[in-house]
């Protein structure tokens, strides 16, 4: 169910018109996929509150040169773009703007057009000439005025220079944020190669050395080789000690002895050694032939990285900053510092944009100073956390060099509910990170009901290798819940002296949605998605795939809403777009079915478009699982046995463990910006269980941001916007329960 409105005390968009203000968009330095829904947020959202919003095509060279360059966007001109990848209105690299005659004939030509709001999608070096811009902008209007190039009302009426930033990077290397632009994306593509490769490597037991692009942020190579399980990975931030070619030949050589057919190691395009050697790909095959044997090629990724459609999380993330960098655009004053729009958590945020430049400097200081650890923390905890996960899983340790324990713990891991891509990812980090603290771990086949029949047996390190890109649930589950059965249960935990139990799945959920909609000849698609009675899938679905309509079980709709949305999209038909895209949640409505909905629209909609519908059932749960889903379900289960332990141990007396409080039985999620343990008991009070969904979702705030991208008036509440916040310098450590992923 929705949270109840709060009328008396939130901030509502509607206050905020953008009448008579102009506002340009702009990428600039390296595409990323994404970017192009970044444009296409900024541009709906700034003629929704009813300003002019322009394109700069060809970045800040099109900014000097102006003319054609700078061109006034409508709603139509930006259809259809939120699936392509690169930047449709095109990036490149300006020497003329880093002089201040190019800034100025830039001053000039946004003088001319009224345009005092400036949005740049870039990475920190595009970002830092737009604050230098706004820095400037009175001395060079000043000057524009002395030699007679704009009148006096032009100077006064264009007086300050509102800049807003959004940073689309494919290597995550700026701080201050969780993820950039175009990350997700990259991520996507490597895996997609690795998935591929191994398949061959397996064939013919083979080693591969893959190049991927950061060549001064690991990112890319840390977060692939964690969601693909690979042997080894060097990247610029981790240098690895002498003696590391023994050490890596030796590894391999010990996953070859346990029947592994394949190794796979990540190279960053920047990584060194503790002597700031370079190491390449070629130095990496030729060391493991020369000491090893072994059949060993190289895979250079190269642009395929930067290249493709935009994932879903991309073209959410894009399309959540672009409408937030609008706000705050609309928000500035004369006085208001230049600000980016950041990720933290789950929550889009403003910060100084400055500092975050600053900061990311601060990150090459460290590196060049080689204080390593401090560029770690610098770079902030998403990064963090994935360096101390990496570090946990890869460093397996003999059965002799596992810490010496006084106590020694069992923990059974087993799967619940609907299977879910990253399941098995998350099984594969649970076993070995308890291994590493010295836990004897077990497995529980077909969830509950696997439990109480017996089918619990030990699980060792080897026994999970692979699993990470795996879909589905390897250990099998079932919906059976455990109430009939507890008796047993309890038998089976006293008869194996299991002391914690590590649960992976819930109420049907699943993180994945392909939508396949492209239409021609003005097509609209009718499209059923899973869910249950959550309207989350459908939501983001949604909102990723540009859709005009969701239908979701907690927005509850009658046939007025229906009439409604139809007249609306047959409007937006007659002109020039070409497609649409409605969604509908399977238990929106029991009256209202997808057939139905399908009829409507083609009743309604004839002569103007025609229809075709797909239920896309159970294909959502199936197939490999992405990038975020193998690296969220790697660091949940990390931290969830780290918890685990030390709650084991809070609570061992007298040689048994007692977990009778409340908070011995948390769930692990994210709320807001963090990542919480929250005990079970607690969320009785906030679940609806009839329908299996929270009483209150985060998400829905997301709802007004799809419908006002679609062209529907609405209300939004933006209580949550507004905070110009600061950057951390040093953010939480790993094992703080409360930081975030």
């Amino acid at each position: 169910m929705s949270a109840p409105k709060r009328q008396d005390t939130r901030k509502l968009f509607e206050n905020l018109s953008g009448h008579g203000k102009s506002i340009a968009v702009l990428t600039s330095g390296g595409d990323a996929q994404g970017m192009n829904a970044a444009v296409r947020a900024v541009v709906r959202m700034g003629i929704y509150v009813g300003a002019k919003v322009y394109f700069i095509h060809e970045g800040y060279q099109g900014m000097v040169d102006g003319g054609d360059n700078i061109k006034e966007a409508s709603w139509e001109s930006v259809s259809s773009m939120l699936q392509v990848g690169g930047t449709v209105i095109g990036s490149a690299r300006c020497k003329a703007f880093r002089t201040r005659e190019g800034r100025l004939q830039a001053a000039l030509n946004l003088v001319q057009k009224s345009i005092t709001n400036l949005c740049v999608i870039g990475g920190d070096g595009s970002l830092t000439g737009a604050n230098l811009f706004r820095e400037e902008w009175s001395g060079l209007l000043d000057e524009l005025l002395q030699k007679g190039a704009i009148s006096e009302e032009a100077a006064r009426s264009n007086s300050a220079l509102h800049i807003v930033g959004m940073v689309g990077s494919i290597d995550n290397d700026f701080c201050g944020t969780d993820m950039t632009i175009g990350t997700d994306s990259a991520l996507h593509r490597i895996i997609e190669v690795v998935d591929a490769i191994m398949t061959t490597a397996q064939s013919h037991q083979r080693t591969f050395v893959l190049e991927v692009m950061g060549r001064h942020c690991g990112y890319l190579a840390l977060v692939s080789a964690l969601a693909c399980g690979a042997d080894w990975v060097f990247f610029p931030e981790m240098p690895p000690e002498d003696g590391w070619e023994e050490n890596m030949c030796q590894k391999l050589s010990e996953n070859r002895a346990d029947k592994k057919r394949l190794n796979i190691i990540i190279v960053a395009e920047g990584a060194i050694d503790c002597h700031n050697k370079p190491i390449t790909p070629d130095y990496i095959k030729d060391l493991v032939v020369r000491n090893l044997g072994f059949d060993t090629r190289v895979t250079i990724l190269g642009h395929v990285q930067r290249g493709g459609t935009p994932s879903a999380f991309d073209r959410i993330l894009a399309s959540r900053m672009g409408v937030e960098a609008v706000l705050a655009l609309l928000e500035a004053s004369p006085g208001t510092p230049a600000c980016v729009v950041s990720l933290v958590g789950n929550q889009a945020v403003r910060l100084p944009l400055m500092e975050c430049v600053q900061m990311t400097q601060e990150v090459h200081k460290a590196m060049d100073e080689k204080k390593f650890e401090d560029a770690v923390r610098l770079r902030g905890r998403s990064f963090e956390n994935n360096l101390s996960t990496y570090r946990l899983l890869c460093n397996r340790k003999a059965d002799s060099e596992l810490p010496h324990v006084s106590i020694s713990f069992n923990v059974a891991v087993l799967n619940v509910g609907a299977p879910a891509a990253g399941m098995n990812a998350a099984v594969r980090s649970a076993v070995r990170v308890g291994i590493t603290e010295g836990h004897k771990m077990f497995a529980v086949s077909d969830g509950f009901e696997g439990f109480y029949k017996g089918q619990i047996k030990e699980i060792k390190w080897g026994d999970v290798g692979g699993w990470t890109g795996q879909g589905g649930s390897l250990l099998g589950t079932k919906r059976t819940l455990p109430g009939k059965h507890l008796e047993q249960i309890a038998q089976q935990m006293a008869l194996h002296n299991i002391n914690a139990l590590l649960v992976i799945g819930g109420f049907e959920t699943c993180d994945r949605i392909k939508q396949s909609a492209s239409g021609t000849k003005r097509r609209v698609f009718i499209i059923e998605t899973m869910g249950g009675y959550c309207g989350y899938l459908a939501t983001v679905g949604g909102l990723a795939a540009g859709a005009d309509t969701v239908y979701i079980y907690e927005e509850p709709i009658d046939i007025r809403d229906l009439q409604g949305n139809v007249e609306h999209l047959t409007e937006k038909m007659k002109t020039t777009i070409q497609r649409g895209l409605v969604l509908r949640n399977e238990n929106c409505n029991e009256n209202f079915t997808t057939d139905f909905i399908y009829q409507l629209y083609s009743e309604e909609g004839r002569g103007v478009f025609d229809c075709r519908k797909n239920i896309l059932g159970h294909m959502q749960q199936g197939g490999a699982p992405s990038p975020f889903d193998r690296n969220f379900g790697t660091k949940v289960a990390a931290k969830a046995v780290q918890w685990l332990t030390k709650t084991m141990k809070e609570s061992y007396k007298g040689g048994r463990v007692f977990a009778n409080s409340e908070d011995s039985a948390c769930l692990l999620g994210m709320r807001r910006r963090a990542m919480v343990f929250q005990p079970v008991a607690q969320l009785k009070q906030e679940t609806d269980f009839e329908h299996r969904i929270p009483k209150e979702q985060w998400w829905l705030k997301l709802r007004p941001l799809m419908k006002i991208l679609a062209k529907y008036k609405t209300s939004y509440d933006v209580s949550d916007s507004g905070q110009l916040e600061h950057v951390g310098r040093f953010r939480a450590k790993e094992g703080d329960p409360s930081t975030a992923i």
